[in-house]
C-alpha cells in the first residue's frame, strides 16, 4: 500500500477541522447560557416583594397555597396608623383669632383696602358698589361679607360680591354678636391677603361719596385709623354698667370707657391688635343685664383702641350719618324721593365729629384736619333708582 502523502494529509486535517470548532463551541456555550439564566431567575426572584410574588401565574395548588401564607402575613403585619388629626376649622373663633394674631403687621406693596360689610340683609346697593369697584384695578381692594345665616339673601350676592361671604354666625342687636363678627372679618382679612393695609367696617346701608381713587388715596397715605373715640357722654355710666355694675373691672374702669361710632377704618397694626386682644374682648363679650345700653360694637372698639395706642388714631368716622332724627336707636333713613346730586354734596361738605383723644402731641388739631367722609348710611333700599341715575355725575365724579 502507498503511504500518505503530505498533501493528502494536509487536506484530510482541513476537512476535519469544522466539526472539531463546532463542537468545541457549542457545547460550553450551551452550559454556560443555562447556568447564567438560572442565576438572573434566582436573583429576580430574590430582588421581588412576597407581592408581587403572590401575582405570578402558577399551578392551581400552588396558588392556594401561596394564598394561605399571603393571609398568615397580613395577619402579623401591624395594623395602620391612623390618619392625621384634622386642622382646626376656621369656623372656630378662637383658632381663627390665634391664627391671626400672627400675621405681620407691616402690609405688603401695593396696599389694599379691606372692604368688609356686614349684614343681615341683601346688598340692595350692589349695582352702586359695582360701579364703584369696576372703575379700578381688582389688585387695590378685596370685599369681605359677614351675612347672618339665619336670614336668605335674595338676590343673592353676585358680580364682585360672588364668594366672597366668610364663615358667619349670628349677629343681633343688645348683644355682643355684633362685634365679635366684626372681630371674625378683621381675621379672616388679615389672613387672606399680606397686603390688605386698611380695614374699612360696612353696613348694608351704606353708599360711596366719592370714587375709588379718590377714597384709596385717602385712606392709603393715613398712617392712622379712623375711629369715632367720644370722652364723657351721657349715657357713659349706663353703658359702663349695663353687664353689671361691677362686671367690667379691673380691665376697664369707667375712666377708660369710650363710646364711637360702629363703623370704622383701621390699620392692619390696629387691626391685629383687635384680634389679638383678650382681657377687654373677655369683658365685652360678658351678656347684659340692662339689654337697652348694651351696645358692645359701639364701645369695644373704641375703647380697646383708647386704652392701648389714643395716638395711633384720628378720632372720628368716615361713615356720615344722621342721627337727628333717629327713632330706636336708628339714625335717620333717607329715602327715594330725598335722593339727587343736592344731598350727595351736602353729605360731602360736612366735616367729621372729632372727639376728645388722641388730638395732642404732634397731631394736628381738629380745626387744621380736612378729613372728608367717604360712605354714607342709610340709605332705603328703594333709593337705589334715583342713585344709580346720579351716580356718575354725582358720586363717581371728584
Amino acid at each position: 500500500m502507498m503511504s500518505p502523502s503530505p498533501l493528502s494529509l494536509f487536506c484530510a486535517l482541513l476537512l476535519c477541522l469544522p466539526v472539531a470548532v463546532l463542537f468545541t463551541i457549542t457545547t460550553p456555550t450551551t452550559t454556560s447560557s443555562s447556568s447564567s439564566a438560572s442565576a438572573a431567575e434566582a436573583a429576580s426572584s430574590s430582588r421581588r416583594s412576597p407581592l408581587t410574588i403572590f401575582s405570578q401565574k402558577s399551578h392551581p395548588s400552588n396558588t392556594r397555597r401561596r394564598s394561605i401564607k399571603l393571609r398568615t402575613i397580613n395577619s402579623l403585619l401591624p395594623p395602620p396608623p391612623p390618619p392625621p388629626p384634622r386642622p382646626e376649622p376656621l369656623e372656630d373663633d378662637d383658632a381663627l383669632l390665634r391664627l391671626a394674631a400672627k400675621v405681620n403687621v407691616r402690609p405688603r406693596n401695593p396696599k389694599k383696602i379691606a372692604f368688609m360689610f356686614l349684614t343681615t340683609t341683601p346688598l340692595f346697593f350692589a349695582p352702586i358698589w359695582e360701579l364703584y369697584f369696576n372703575r379700578t384695578s381688582n389688585h387695590l381692594f378685596n370685599i369681605y361679607i359677614h351675612a347672618d345665616p339665619r336670614f336668605s339673601y335674595t338676590p343673592p350676592f353676585s358680580g364682585v360680591f360672588s364668594h366672597r361671604v366668610i364663615h358667619s354666625k349670628p349677629a343681633q342687636r343688645f348683644t355682643p354678636t355684633l362685634a365679635a363678627a366684626a372681630r371674625r372679618l378683621l381675621a379672616h382679612a388679615l389672613l387672606h391677603d399680606k397686603s390688605n393695609a386698611m380695614f374699612a367696617l360696612l353696613s348694608p346701608s351704606c353708599i360711596p361719596l366719592h370714587s375709588f381713587d379718590f377714597t384709596y388715596g385717602a385712606l392709603v397715605r393715613s398712617r392712622r385709623s379712623f375711629i369715632e373715640i367720644l370722652k364723657d357722654e351721657e349715657w357713659a355710666y349706663d353703658r359702663w354698667a349695663a353687664r353689671g355694675e361691677d362686671a367690667m373691672l379691673p380691665e376697664v374702669k369707667l375712666e377708660d370707657f369710650r363710646i364711637g361710632s360702629q363703623f370704622w377704618v383701621l390699620t392692619r397694626k390696629h387691626a391685629r391688635l383687635v384680634i389679638s386682644d383678650r382681657s377687654i374682648w373677655e369683658k365685652f363679650n360678658l351678656t347684659c343685664v340692662k339689654e337697652e345700653a348694651c351696645y358692645p360694637e359701639e364701645n369695644y372698639f373704641s375703647t380697646l383702641i383708647h386704652k392701648w395706642d389714643p395716638r395711633g388714631g384720628v378720632s372720628a368716622t368716615l361713615t356720615h350719618v344722621d342721627w337727628r332724627d333717629s327713632y330706636d336707636g336708628h339714625p335717620r333713613m333717607y329715602n327715594a324721593t330725598e335722593v339727587g346730586p343736592e344731598l350727595i354734596e351736602a353729605l360731602r361738605s360736612e366735616k367729621p365729629r372729632y372727639g376728645y383723644d388722641g388730638m395732642n402731641g404732634s397731631d394736628l388739631s381738629v380745626t387744621q384736619r380736612s378729613d372728608r367722609f367717604l360712605f354714607a348710611r342709610k340709605f332705603s333700599p328703594e333709593s337705589i333708582e334715583p342713585l344709580l341715575r346720579i351716580a356718575e355725575e354725582a358720586i363717581l365724579k371728584d
